[in-house]
């Protein structure tokens, strides 16, 4: 029989009693789906397709005397009354029964089903015979946060729609609830505008990319390139949508924009035609503040409005210089036509168009905490990533905030001040160190921790070329994400770790390439591509400076 020892759930859940005995799932076992469960009853069928189980989907008032001999089945009901992504699990006397406050909770409860079993469930066809024994048990679970994200940048390098929706699943298994999509910046445009087809078949692609980190690093040569049709996004929405992710798309602007200066040099201060950028950093090459660019970024934003559903709608606002803006006439014409006097305002009053366009759109704005250099509308969500300050000073307005700061959800940061870490960038940030994380921090009071709608970690991508690689700088640090994201705030690192070391049993029965506890594998290293290693202190000190040169916060 195929079952674990013990229950060794993650994240941890808030209530697990375990009964006596066993259950045991076998070639007569099925799913019987109340009323409005039947799409999170066949995801759990296709989800179990590791046991080899043919588990029918049945209607829960199928009579039992339709069956010659008893068998167990796992039924599926729904309960508002346990609130938002709630479920409960029991598993006794050869039943087991999952009911959801919604959807999205009986989906988080057949993931807890998984969990039980043995992680060979996690393989896509069974690999050994049955039966499958799950231990006797009670579990209560309801997350802690509402938001329990990840920023996945497919700019930097793009990564393929099958791989997005493998992505996606892993996600899932984690439970999280949120997937920003990084769709545009200075290295590439990944997403189809039908009314601006030049976004994607020139900014689309670049002639090479920057082989490591730091200003002496060489180019590979490569081009590099690639997008999403729209198909291809309601595809991604819908699948994210069955499993509980709601997709969150994430379009630059005033800065981080240069790739869509290429396709439209129009847009651009200097009118210049310029390539797709092939560097890594803060670009000085901005949108011009003309009515026209920010018509033109209302009617894409009104095509991404159509292909994402999502409450809001991330448009950057950070990382935009201003020295363009004050060396140009027709810009300080502008301003002063607009009564701006300086050039910080001129982002403000960008960001305020777009963000009064949006509203006008039923839709909210996402940005990052650079935003708070100027007005910001009061429904915004503030994406805090320079730590307590930013997370304060939007807290301070009453603003919501997904807590994200780089010293505990930058996931590209190297994860040892090991030699043999790739590419090595930034600060060491741990797996213990992401575990650690709280999104409330301590200095918060009542009120503004009220506003902390949950926390996300962030995957810039760099120096990531393919999912592979995604899966290294991702995992196992995303499992500690998901933990300080579901479970509440006690932090128990031994228990933790435990746990944690049975579920690479199930990231192993996925195909992660994870990084292994004990460091990279050989051919996960990089040797010879330059890296910038940072102490905790110097990147601190390096998000003040950034901070002071972009006249932001």
């Amino acid at each position: 029989m195929n079952t674990p020892d013990v229950p060794s759930l993650l994240p941890r859940p808030v209530h697990l009693q375990l009964g006596t005995g066993s259950v045991t799932l076998d070639a007569g076992s099925r799913i019987l789906a109340a009323a409005g469960t039947e799409p999170a009853a066949y995801l759990l069928r296709e989800q179990l397709a590791g046991t080899g189980l043919a588990l029918p989907v049945l209607p829960r008032s199928t009579p039992m005397l339709a069956y010659a001999e008893p068998a167990t089945s796992v039924a599926l009901t729904l309960d508002p009354a346990l609130g938002s992504e709630a479920f409960v699990l029991n598993a006794h006397d050869d039943q087991i029964s999952i009911i959801g406050g919604d959807r999205a909770g009986l989906g988080y409860g057949g993931q807890a089903l998984r969990q039980l079993l043995s992680p060979g469930v996690y393989r896509r066809a069974a690999t050994r015979g049955g039966p499958w024994t799950l231990p006797s048990v009670s579990i209560a679970d309801r997350p802690r946060f509402r938001w329990r994200g990840v920023m996945l940048d497919v700019v930097r390098h793009f990564m393929p729609k099958h791989d997005l929706l493998r992505f996606v699943d892993l996600l899932a298994v984690h439970r999280f609830n949120r997937l920003q999509l990084h769709l545009t910046d200075d290295q590439g445009w990944r997403v189809q505008i039908r009314r601006y087809p030049r976004l994607t078949e020139i900014g689309g692609w670049r002639t090479e990319s920057q082989l490591g980190s730091g200003p002496a690093a060489h180019g590979d040569g490569r081009p590099h390139g690639g997008y999403y049709t729209q198909d291809d996004i309601r595809e991604i929405v819908d699948y994210a949508a069955a499993r509980g992710i709601t997709v969150i798309p994430e379009v630059e602007l005033p800065g981080h924009v240069q790739a869509a200066i290429a396709a439209y040099p129009e847009l651009g201060v200097t009118g210049a035609q310029l390539p797709v950028w092939t560097r890594w950093g803060v670009n000085v090459n901005v949108l011009n503040a003309e009515d026209s660019t920010v018509q033109f970024f209302r009617n894409v934003l009104d095509e991404i409005i159509h292909l994402f559903p999502s409450e809001v709608i991330g448009i950057g606002g950070d990382e935009c210089p201003r020295e363009q803006w004050r060396a140009d006439p027709r810009t300080q014409q502008l301003m002063a036509e607009r009564g701006l006097t300086t050039e910080s305002q001129v982002q403000s009053w960008f960001l305020a168009e777009i963000s009064e366009h949006l509203a006008t759109r039923g839709r909210r704005v996402l940005a990052w905490d650079e935003m708070l250099a100027g007005e910001v509308p009061a429904d915004a969500t503030i994406l805090g990533w320079r730590g307590s300050a930013g997370i304060g000073a939007a807290t301070d307005r009453g603003l919501a905030v997904v807590s994200c700061p780089d010293h505990s959800a930058y996931l590209d940061y190297r994860q040892s001040d090991g030699p043999d870490e790739p590419i090595p960038v930034s600060m060491v940030l741990t797996l213990e160190d992401v575990y650690r994380f709280d999104p409330v921090a301590p200095v918060l009071s009542p009120a503004q921790a009220a506003l902390i709608q949950g926390g996300q970690a962030n995957i810039w991508a760099e120096h990531m070329d393919s999912a592979r690689v995604v899966d290294f700088y991702a995992f196992p640090r995303l499992c500690a994400m998901a933990e300080v994201l579901w479970s509440d705030e006690t932090r128990d690192l031994p228990a933790f770790m435990d746990r944690l070391r049975h579920h690479l049993r199930r990231l192993d029965a996925l195909g992660v390439e994870y990084r292994p506890l004990a460091g990279p594998l050989p051919w996960q290293r990089r040797p010879g591509v330059p890296g910038r290693p940072l102490t905790r202190q110097q990147r601190a000190d390096e998000v003040t400076q950034l901070v002071a040169e972009i006249g932001v916060g």
